[in-house]
C-alpha cells in the first residue's frame, strides 16, 4: 500500500521470492516450508525516485532489527530481505543499509535484513494484489498496515502521489 503512493512507482505485486520451492502458493509460504519470504516487487521510475530513496522508504515501514518477524507475524517468510537484480542495485542497498544503521533509524540494534540477488519472483494469488485497497477494514489492514502508510505519508509527505 505504501509503495502504492510513492511517487515515481509505476507498479507493486505481492509476491514471494528467495525460497527453494517452485511456484509456491500463500499457504505453503506461510507454513515456512518453502524458504520463501512475503515480499513485494516494485517498479518505478528512476528518472522520478531513485532506488537508494526507494529503500529508504522500504527502512522506515517495517523493522529491519528483528529477525524473522514483523510484529506478531513470526518464521523465515517474514525476514527483512532486499533481492537485488544487479550489482548496482546490490551496492546501494548496502550504501542505504549502512546510512539506516549509522543514524540509528531502529535504535541501537543491528539492521538483520538480507541481501541477495533476485532469482526468481513468484506472483501472490489475485486475492493478495492491492490488498489493503480492497480490504481497509479488516482488523490486520486496521492494526498493521494503516500505521504504515500514515507513518509513511507523514514522513514522507513530499513523496505521497496525489489525486
Amino acid at each position: 500500500a505504501v509503495f502504492k503512493d510513492l511517487k515515481g512507482v509505476t507498479w507493486v505485486m505481492s509476491g514471494y521470492a528467495g525460497g527453494h520451492v517452485p511456484n509456491p502458493d500463500y499457504h505453503s509460504v506461510c507454513g515456512g516450508g518453502t524458504g520463501h519470504a512475503e515480499v513485494v516487487q516494485v517498479k518505478f521510475d528512476d528518472a522520478e525516485l531513485s532506488y537508494a530513496d526507494l529503500l529508504r522508504v522500504f527502512f522506515t515501514i517495517h523493522d529491519p532489527t528483528t529477525k524473522n518477524r514483523q510484529g506478531n507475524d513470526i518464521g523465515h517468510q517474514y525476514r527483512s530481505i532486499i533481492l537485488a537484480l544487479s550489482d548496482a542495485q546490490t551496492a546501494t542497498a548496502k550504501d542505504v543499509m549502512k546510512e539506516v544503521s549509522d543514524a540509528k533509524v531502529w535504535g541501537p540494534a543491528p539492521l538483520v535484513t538480507e541481501l541477495e540477488p533476485i532469482q526468481v519472483f513468484y506472483q501472490a494469488e489475485p486475492e493478495h494484489h492491492d490488498y489493503y485497497a480492497r480490504n481497509p477494514f479488516t482488523g490486520y489492514c486496521q492494526v498493521v498496515v494503516g500505521p504504515k502508510v500514515a507513518k509513511f505519508r507523514k514522513q514522507f509527505a513530499d513523496r505521497v502521489k496525489r489525486g
